[in-house]
């Protein structure tokens, strides 16, 4: 078997409402890259009323990180269906490597799909603060789960820009699991944040502008 020299992994990080879910998006449509959420790949999950479905719900809702080995096996299930599509670009990595043994296990699925041969990272940065700011004030679609980050003229947003659905605060976005998230995130991402850097693979964005100005200094990074 031979490595595509074309195939593009870019992989997304950032604390918690960072928006990097909505800059992964943003960049997967404008390159034609396939986009990979781990949040949204888990609450697909949610819905299968499997036992892993049903501890996810219990698990997500407090607020506590999903196992390792839950995670990487729905991110290899995503990476197998897609070798069976033609004519794939790349894909977007959004919230796979929250944890040095993750990152170290994304490494592995990359390299075994074939997807190692040109990666990027992309740390979309904020502080603590703005965290909490986000965290405790966006939304969710009630009816299809988009997120509603509370950033610009997503503010003002009454209904889903998507499906018009009812827009709710999500269950996990309580104030105990949020400081859970952000502790962990202090110590298990910085880490795996350091390590990219020391490789010279990490390129760092400042979060807290408008939605546009992230995703033009995003697009610039990548030139």
């Amino acid at each position: 078997m031979k490595h595509s020299k074309k195939s593009t992994a870019i992989l997304i990080m950032g604390p918690q409402g960072s928006g990097k879910g909505t800059q992964a998006k943003l960049l997967a449509k404008k390159l034609g890259f396939e986009y990979i959420g781990s949040g949204d790949s888990l609450r697909v999950e949610q819905k299968t009323e499997s036992f892993t479905g049903e501890k996810l719900i219990q698990v997500m809702n407090s607020g506590a990180l999903v196992p390792n080995f839950v995670l990487i096996n729905a991110l290899g299930d995503v990476l197998k269906k897609l070798k069976k599509k033609s004519k794939v670009k790349g894909v977007i990595l959004d919230g796979w490597n929250r944890m040095m043994i993750e990152s170290l296990l994304v490494d592995e699925a990359l390299e075994w799909y074939e997807w190692d041969k040109n990666v990027k990272v992309i740390l979309i940065n904020i502080s603590r603060k703005e965290s909490y700011n986000r965290l405790t004030k966006r939304r969710q679609c009630k009816k299809c789960g988009q997120l509603i980050p509370w950033i610009g003229e997503f503010k003002k947003m009454k209904k889903c820009p998507k499906c018009d659905g009812e827009l709710i605060v999500r269950l996990d976005d309580n104030l105990n699991s949020i400081k859970k998230r952000l502790e962990e995130y202090k110590k298990e991402t910085i880490p795996v944040v350091n390590l990219y850097k020391k490789r010279g693979e990490l390129i760092v964005i400042n979060g807290e502008q408008s939605i546009e100005d992230v995703f033009k200094d995003v697009l610039k990074s990548l030139k």
